[in-house]
Order: C-alpha cells, then sequence, then structure tokens
C-alpha cells in the first residue's frame, strides 16, 4: 500500500482529536487558606460541634470536637460531606455549598483552634 499524503491527513484528522482528549488535565493549584474567613465561616459549626457532649436526635450520635484536628483531615471530611462520600444529612447539607476555598479557609481557622 502506498502511502499518500491525502492518507496522512485522515489519519492525522481521526488521530489527533483522540490523543489530545487523552491529555490528563493539569492539576490546580490549592487555594491559599485564609483563617479570618474560616472564622466567619465557622459561626454556624458552633451550633453543633461547640457544645460539649452535645448528640444529635437520632441515633445518639455524638458529634465530635472539630476545633485542633488537623487541616488535612478537616478538609477531606468537608471534601467527603461536599461530594457525597460521607454521609450525614446536617453536614451534606452545611458542606455542599462550600467552595475549595471555604473548605481551605474553614480547615484553617479550625485547625487552629485548642
Amino acid at each position: 500500500m502506498r502511502i499518500t499524503p491525502l492518507t496522512v491527513c485522515l489519519a492525522l484528522a481521526v488521530c489527533l482529536p483522540s490523543a489530545l482528549w487523552a491529555v490528563p488535565a493539569q492539576a490546580q493549584t490549592p487555594p491559599t487558606p485564609n483563617p479570618a474567613n474560616g472564622r466567619q465561616l465557622a459561626y454556624t459549626c458552633q451550633g453543633c460541634h461547640g457544645v460539649t457532649g452535645y448528640k444529635n436526635v437520632y441515633p445518639s450520635y455524638k458529634v465530635p470536637r472539630i476545633g485542633g484536628q488537623s487541616a488535612a483531615y478537616l478538609s477531606q471530611a468537608l471534601h467527603a460531606y461536599r461530594d457525597g462520600k460521607r454521609v450525614h444529612p446536617t453536614m451534606q447539607a452545611q458542606s455542599g455549598s462550600f467552595s475549595e476555598q471555604d473548605i481551605a479557609d474553614l480547615s484553617a481557622y479550625l485547625s487552629s483552634l485548642e
């Protein structure tokens, strides 16, 4: 079989879009945490997490203390609730509107508490 310029052009026209589609997306730079903004966002968290020994109404779920937890853990947990990988109706509702910046800010602020 003889390779003609038309054959090369057709092969490129078919293969090139597929190759470009397969290129992995560039990783985004994580946002720079702003603990002051996190403090504002954490206001509603205190309703449950700020009460020592507080329990939810359904089946005796003891609300964990989040102040002083590592920022990495808090970020992972908030992402999991927001993305539906971790299930708790209240936390899913709270984290559902959080942006990447909100999660970084909250995690930074809460991890700074004792």
